[in-house]
Order: structure tokens, then sequence, then C-alpha cells
């Protein structure tokens, strides 16, 4: 008999000589395996079954003319995305020139993430190994099914038809380009260019190419706090700028001669035009659209701009953010300064403007500075002609919502005009002696202010810079191999001692740990937080500050003395695990202003809580029972939330329905600024199933909840729309969608619903033929005086998101574009 000690002994060093062994067969094995499966597929391409991976470099799909490489691409610290660019064959440049990426807003890691072209046909990119962080959502059972790139540069999967050609495509990137546009790539209504956020972080930033819903190929801006569409010339008409509305067509393409053909009636040559040079038409991180050649220098390629939107780039909206002046000179390019009292946001990013060094400047104690040759196009809330200065200050000063005025000779009018202006935005330096900017600051900062040349300022506009991508991954030993031995072993020698060991090993090794993690594709940011972290930071739970039916909001302040909103989950026997899976794996998706943002998440054991921003005003609900909010602040709200579920609906990489719009759901910050939250009964899909949903059970807030739910009809974005109308309904109103009443025999009675009250309200005053039935309609409580005419516009928008047919709502994107002229 074998002593116990002696045993335990003799099995520790033939464990750590197994366990040697076995690591290093598992890696020759997996090095092996990759060795024999990542082997270049060059110009064959990808066949079903075959994958690429992203830690061998040689892994990549090579177009046959030698032109495009189609790999794994580094865009941070273990962050790779799948993209195509050109090789260094035909650019003769390190750096490398992006033409398409797949998961531009979702970076895999660096570690077992690959391109897999599964056995159904579905073209699918994992994260570590076992993730689907994105795909093309294809089918096919043909085993000539193949992912090749072509000679255009377009990856393209598809069914080979024996001679090495494809048939009809099953899906191709030229489908869904990024910010590049190449040859012969056909632009349509349904694709969109959208520029990078810098150029170093590929990932999706402010400016975007797309076909407007008048038909129109326009440069849309969607800034940190506006939204504006500044190409073509939004101050001049369609036919003016040589564009046509409402065509039948959406259609344009850069050929490979450099001749832009548009529906629109956009048309135009590159300055080097006719065959030669390869050319790509891009939109870059700074809004303009360029065409580029590959042009040789000194025995080096080198990319050349052959044709530009906007010449002068301080016309491109949100060059230098809000409260800003941009200038432009040939010799230093272009610059940025803040306006006289304001003061910059952020040092690292122009995008961001200036904010007021002054808290605020009331009536009496306000004055004016005069800037030469400035202007900040639009936002415009009054045009004011045949008046003097001293008029249009006298008016400015008595709108506390003014920031100053342009002021001006009109040669055609022959008489003076001034524009009151209510935001400082787009400010740009132009050659125009006869206009003449003023901006209202206090008395003290006029005294001091000493007019200077803008041209002179220090600052320069360097390109907006994000938060480096990291992505973290933890490796995972397979222990089966251990398990297995030790089990053999045991019952080799037939020692009890080993047998005891083993079995006390065995059940250990499989105990789960009250730390093991669940992996979400969360956005670049989030933190992983422990229970106690949270327990600490909220003071074990101790200042409640929101309650629902499956979480408790906590208010609490984390290890950097950041403020936070801990949501805490109810898990009971799963329920609740969906609505929490689906809330992370929504976030991780969306950024945007009007969105809550979300700082991080805790699975440990049965907990389950989300980290979010504190909103120091609280529920948009909380401040209607109180009556705090004037009607400006309220309208600010409704433009923001749609501004939020337009983002959610049109903007992401996936699109989102939030499918539970209403006012417990809209957070205000500290200056009122709405934010979308609660993203529990949210659902993501893909473009191509956008318009086919599929829901297990209705979701939603009675009251708030579109007709499709009741009557089962198909689910669209259109849901979120009747929603947002009735919270702007009630808004307005004052009144529940689902209120009571007490009757006059005692008994409680339904009130008449909102939408028919609303109408039913409108129809009475229009058949009386009153001037207007808004004082009937709007809430008597709600302090502050309001424009009958933008009220009667917001109750107009509110009735067209409430209709019964879905199909007669408008999409979220045209209210917000309703806002903008309302």
């Amino acid at each position: 008999m074998v002593a116990p000690l002696d045993v335990f002994l003799l099995t520790l060093v033939t464990l750590s000589h197994l366990l040697s062994s076995s690591s290093s067969s598992s890696s020759s094995s997996s090095s092996s395996s990759s060795s024999s499966s990542s082997s270049s597929p060059g110009s064959h391409g990808l066949t079903r079954g075959s994958s690429l991976s992203v830690e061998n470099k040689d892994n990549v799909l090579v177009s046959s003319n030698g032109l495009f490489i189609a790999g794994f691409h580094k865009v941070g610290e273990n962050a790779y995305g799948f993209a195509i660019w050109f090789s260094e064959q035909a650019t003769t440049s390190r750096t490398r020139t992006i033409v398409w990426m797949a998961n531009r807003d979702a970076p895999v890691n660096g570690k077992h993430s690959k391109l897999c072209l599964q056995e159904d046909g579905n073209l699918v990119l994992m994260d570590a190994g076992k993730y689907i962080i994105w795909s093309t959502h294809t089918k096919s059972t043909s085993h000539l099914a193949r992912l090749q790139l072509h000679n255009t540069g377009n990856l393209v999967l598809g069914v080979d038809d024996g001679g090495g050609q494809s048939t009809t495509p099953l899906w191709q990137s030229f489908d869904y380009p990024t910010d590049t546009l190449l040859p012969n790539q056909l632009f349509t209504k349904s694709t969109q260019l959208v520029s990078s956020r810098s150029s170093t972080n590929y990932s999706s930033g402010l400016y975007k190419l797309f076909f407007d819903n008048d038909s129109i190929l326009r440069l849309f801006y969607n800034g940190p706090d506006t939204t504006t569409v500044f190409w073509p010339d939004p101050g001049l008409r369609s036919w003016e700028v040589g564009r046509f509305k409402y065509r039948y067509n959406h259609k344009a393409s850069l050929d490979s001669d450099g001749e832009f053909n548009s529906s629109d009636g956009l048309n135009f040559k590159s300055a080097d035009f006719g065959k030669g040079p390869q050319r790509i038409m891009k939109i870059d991180i700074d809004g303009n659209v360029r065409v580029y050649s590959l042009i040789e220098h000194e025995r080096r390629m080198k990319w050349e701009v052959q044709w530009q939107a906007l010449s002068q780039s301080c016309e491109i909206h949100g060059t230098c953010g809000p409260n800003s002046i941009c200038s432009y000179s040939q010799y230093s390019g272009r610059k940025c300064s803040c306006v006289y009292g304001y003061k910059r946001v952020k040092y690292e990013d122009w995008s961001y403007g200036c904010e007021p060094e002054f808290d605020v400047c009331i009536q009496d104690d306000c004055d004016f500075i005069v800037l030469h040759q400035v202007d900040f196009y639009a936002y415009d809330v009054r045009f004011i002609h045949h008046n003097t200065l001293d008029a249009c200050k006298k008016i400015c000063l008595q709108d506390d919502t003014c920031l100053g005025f342009q002021f001006g000779w009109k040669e055609d009018a022959w008489a003076f005009f001034c524009f009151i202006k209510t935001s400082l935005c787009n400010g740009y330096q132009f050659d125009d002696h006869n206009n003449k900017m003023y901006i209202k600051l206090p008395k003290k900062l006029v005294s001091s202010y000493h007019e200077k040349i803008i041209t002179q300022s220090n600052f320069s506009c360097p390109h907006p810079v994000s938060t480096p991508i990291v992505r973290s991954y933890k490796e995972i030993h397979d222990i089966e191999p251990f398990c297995r031995f030790m089990l053999t072993f045991g019952c080799a020698i037939g020692c009890i001692e080993i047998i005891c060991i083993m079995i006390f090993w065995y059940y250990s090794s499989k105990q789960p740990s009250t730390n093991e993690q669940s992996y979400f594709p969360a956005a670049t940011g989030f933190r992983k937080f422990t229970y106690s972290e949270l327990k600490k930071a909220s003071c074990n739970f101790s200042q409640e500050i929101g309650r629902g039916g499956a979480c408790i909001m906590y208010k609490g302040k984390l290890s950097d003395n950041r403020i936070a909103a801990i949501k805490k989950l109810k898990i009971t026997n799963h329920q609740g695990e969906a609505e929490f899976q689906a809330e992370i794996n929504t976030i991780g998706r969306v950024n945007h202003m009007n969105l809550i943002e979300t700082w991080g998440y805790c699975v440990e054991g049965k907990h389950r809580l989300v980290v979010y921003e504190y909103m120091e005003n609280g529920s948009l609900a909380e401040n209607l029972e109180t009556g705090k909010l004037d009607w400006e602040t309220r309208i600010d709200i409704a433009k923001g939330t749609a501004k939020g579920l337009a983002y959610l609906h049109e903007e992401c990489l996936e699109w989102v329905l939030h499918c539970d719009v209403k006012p417990h759901n809209i957070l205000l910050d500290a200056n009122h600024n709405p934010k979308v939250a609660d993203f529990g009964l949210s659902k993501l899909f893909n473009r191509s199933g956008f318009n086919h949903l599929n829901f297990s059970m209705i979701r939603g807030t009675r009251g708030y909840m579109a007709p499709e739910w009741v009557f089962n009809l198909p689910i669209t974005s259109k849901v979120d729309v009747y929603s947002y109308g009735m919270v702007i309904l009630e808004m307005i109103t004052g009144r529940n969608p689902v209120g009571k009443r007490q009757a006059s025999n005692g008994n409680e009675e339904v009130e008449l619903a909102l939408v028919e009250w609303v109408r039913d309200k409108i129809q009475k005053f229009t058949a009386s033929r009153m001037e207007s039935w808004v004082e009937e309609i709007v809430d008597p409580s709600v302090s502050g005086k309001y424009d009958i005419t933008t009220m009667e516009n917001l109750v107009r928008i509110a009735l067209q998101c409430v209709e019964e047919d879905s199909k007669a709502r408008p999409s979220m994107s045209h209210v917000v574009n309703i806002f903008l002229h309302v």
C-alpha cells in the first residue's frame, strides 16, 4: 500500500508533467489547425466551412489583379476590423487606404476572432472565436457558394458557376459602403457614405452623404448638439444649384474615367478626366466629399484631390463647433477661435465648440461687441428689415433667447436689416464689408473687449480625437484532458487515496466561479464593475431614485467621483434576464447625445446591474406632474427626443426599435436636455430584415402602444413614432393618455381618449371659425409664453405620429426635418 503523502507528491509531479504536455499538445494542435485551415485563400476565395483568422497575417483574400486585399486590419490595441484596402503593390504606401470595413463600430479581439463562411451560406464575423458580431444574414445550400474579392474591390458572396465566376450575388460589399465609393459602384437611396471619426478611428463620424427624401444628394452634419444639411447650399433653391427634386430614380456613380453622374442632376468630371489612374470618391473626416486619383510622384504613388464638393472648408457645418468662428487662409489653412466671452469645451476636439464663461446675461446688464465680416449660418428666429441698429439692439436685449444678431445693408431692398439669432453655430469669416455680427455679452466683458482680427488666432483645427480603441481578452483553458487523465490514473493504481484526491480536484475544478462574467459585445469604454464596487458606491443601495416593475434605480458615487444611476434588475427564475441582455446588447451599439450614456454593467452570480450617467432632473413624467417645465423647454425636449429616436431607427449599424417610448423613459439632465433611456424591451434588427419583424410578445406600456401590437399587424419603426406622438400630446395638454375622471354619480369613468379629445377640440373650433384652437388644447397650468404658430405645428406633428394606419405616420427623421423648419 502506497503512503498517502507519497501518492500525493507523486500525483503532483505527474500532473505537472501532464499539464505541460497537454498545453504543448493543445498549442501545437491549435497552431497546426490554424496553419492548415488558414493558408492564404488568395484569389480562390472562401468556401463553405472555411475561415480567415485574425492571428494569421497571411490569411487574406486578394483580387486576381492584385489591386485589392481583404483581411483583418488593426484599428486599436488588440482591436481589429475586417476591411478591404489597396495593396502595397498598388499604392507603394506604408499607410493602408481602407475602402470598406464590415464592423467599423464594433471591433473584434485580436485573438481567436475569424471571418467564417458557415455551412448554411451565412458569412459571419466571430469575436473571440464564438460571438457573432457581424453577419450578412444569407443562406445557400449550394456547395459552390464562395466568397471572392473582385478586381473592382467588391467583396462578393455568390454561387460559383463552375468557371470561377459568380452568378447573381447573395451579398456584396458594394451594397453597404462605409466612407468610400469605388469606380462603377452604384450609390442608391438605400446606401450612404459616413465619415470616419478621425484618421486613426474608423468608427462612424459626424458627416454623411445620402439621398434625401426629395431625391437630392446632400451632405448632413450630425453633431453633439445640432444636426443640419449644408450641401448643396441650403440658402439656395435646388434648381439654382443645378439639382432636380423628386426624381423617380435615386442613383449615382463615379466611372473609371473620373466622371460622376447622379439622378438629381449633379454631374462633374475630375480634373484629370480620362483613362489611367485609379480613383476613389470619399467623404473625409472634415465633412467634405472629394474625388482622389492615385498619381506617381518621385517613384511613389500618392492620392491627389481632383474634385471636392466645397472649396471653402469653413462652409462645412460643425467645423469648429458652436460659439466659435472658422477662418481660412491659403497660407495657414483653416483655423478656429472662440467668440469673445466663450471658452473651449474640449481642447482635443473642436467639434464640441465653446461654452460661455459667464452665467447669464440680464437685460439691463448686457451690451454688444461687433465682429466684422462674420456670420453664423441659420438659427435665425426673426428677420427684421427697414430698421435701425439701435432698434435691433433693443429687440435682442428684450429677448432672453437672443445671443446676437447680424446687421447689414440689402441693396436689392435698399434698406438695413437684422437677423436675430438664438444659437451661434456654423460661424465663419467671409469677405463682405457690409455685414457685421453683434454678440450680446455682460457689460463687464464688453468693457474689457478689444477687437482683434480673427485671422490672427493661434488656435488651429486638429482632426477630431477619440478615445483609443482597446479590446481585452481572457484566455480560457480546457481542463477536460486533465480530468480524463486523473480518472484513468486513479483507476489504474487502485489506491483509495488517489481516488479521493481525484474526486476532490475534479469537483473543485468544475465549481462555477462567483466572479464569472458573461461576455457582451459592448461598446468600447464600458467597464465591468464588481458587485462589491457598486454596493459601496451606492452606500449599500440606500438612496433609491426610481422604481419599475422589474428594477430599482439607486444613486451612487463611483471611485472616480462621477455621480451615477445604478439600475438593479430583479432576476427571478430567469425572468428579467432577457431584458438585461437586450439592454446591454443595445446600448453597446448606440452613441448619441439624446440617448442615455452607459458607463458599465455587472454580471456576478445572480446579480444583474447597469450603470448610467446620473440625470439631475429625473424623468419627463416627474417633471410633467410637478409642472416645472415651461413651453420653450417642452418644445426643446420634443426636438431632442425626436433626434434620439431617429438615430436609433436610421443611424445605427444595426437598427433599433425602442418599443417602450413614454415620459418615464425620457430623462432630463441638468440643462433639461432629453435622453431616451431604458432599452429593456428594445430589439436589434439588421438592415435586410428591418421590414419583416417578428416578436414573441407584446411590448410597451398601455396608452402609448401603437394599434399594431393589439391587432397583430406587422411591427415596424412606426410603433415608436406612435408612442412619441402620444408623449408630445401629453406634454402639450397635460392629460394622461389613459387617465380617468369621476362622474357625477360617483362612479369612475374612462375619459375620452386623448387623441380623440384633441381632434374633437380642433374640429369644433374649426367649425366655429374661431382664430385658434390652441388655447383649448394646451395645459393652462404651465407658465411662460408660447408662439401660437409653433404650438399648432407641434400638435399637427403629434397627430400625424398617432395615425392608426402606420403607413400614414412620418419617420422620425422626417419629424426631425419638420422641426428644423418650425
